[in-house]
């Protein structure tokens, strides 16, 4: 079987957080697969509200195209907004994989109340709407904070692990969570790993790098794409 070549898209971050970030998802390349960088000129450390987040779409597609251009056999894009996935399927051919959406679906195998650990809590409502849209709500068995927005985990990470210890075993104690999903890549592979994180909780630990790169490698592998009925290629359809 041929070495599969997975695109990881990456914004623009300060230096040492985009190496961060870059670190965390060539970690998951193996024998058979090997994860590669592309920028895109999207800035979320930033923070993103709905506004930017449509308008990121575009610059995500291109970044894309480029993977495609290069030869890559699939392509994810950096952070659980799922940025620019469900239009950048129609415009290219390899899979396109959504960190949030591999990561419910990953977790669904693994177990079937789901506690999801946000930035903080203005980012809820966001986290829900997108669960609703993947019809995958029905999993969650509830939402906590661990209180920090993405910007200032750094300088916080002690606080910020000791505050998602603690948002992650109030789920599973009163919640009943029997998965914890960290929403947010710097709480979980950037500042905590992941097999780290689940022996001090005790349930698996399914997180947004990791998840998508091995499920891109793993559709890439068989084969399989995105389905022309549901997402059709850009410019097929008559004007």
């Amino acid at each position: 079987m041929k070495k599969v070549r997975v695109a990881f898209v990456v914004g623009d971050y300060p230096p040492e957080q985009r190496k961060l970030r870059e670190d965390a998802a060539k970690s998951y390349a193996s024998a058979d697969v090997d994860v590669g960088i592309i920028s895109v000129a999207a800035r979320p450390f930033d923070g993103l509200t709905p506004a930017e987040i449509q308008a990121a779409s575009s610059l995500f597609h291109e970044s894309f195209r480029q993977a495609e251009r290069e030869g890559y056999d699939a392509v994810v894009p950096l952070g659980m907004l799922d940025l620019g996935v469900d239009g950048g399927r129609s415009t290219v051919d390899i899979p396109v994989i959504g960190p949030l959406h591999a990561a419910l679906h990953v977790a669904a195998q693994v177990g079937e109340n789901f506690g999801i650990v946000c930035y903080h809590p203005s980012a809820i409502p966001r986290q829900r709407a997108q669960c609703i849209a993947y019809g995958m709500e029905q999993f969650v068995a509830g939402r906590r904070a661990s209180g920090f927005y993405l910007q200032h985990i750094a300088q916080n990470r002690q606080q910020m692990i000791d505050s998602f210890l603690m948002a992650a075993r109030d789920l599973i104690e009163k919640d009943g969570a029997d998965v914890i999903i960290p929403q947010g890549i710097t709480q979980c592979p950037v500042q905590m790993q992941p097999d780290w994180l689940s022996k001090q909780l005790g349930v698996p630990v399914i997180e947004g790098i990791g998840a998508p790169i091995r499920m891109a490698a793993m559709l890439a592998q068989l084969g399989v794409s995105q389905s022309r009925v549901r997402w059709q290629k850009s410019g097929s359809q008559p004007q």
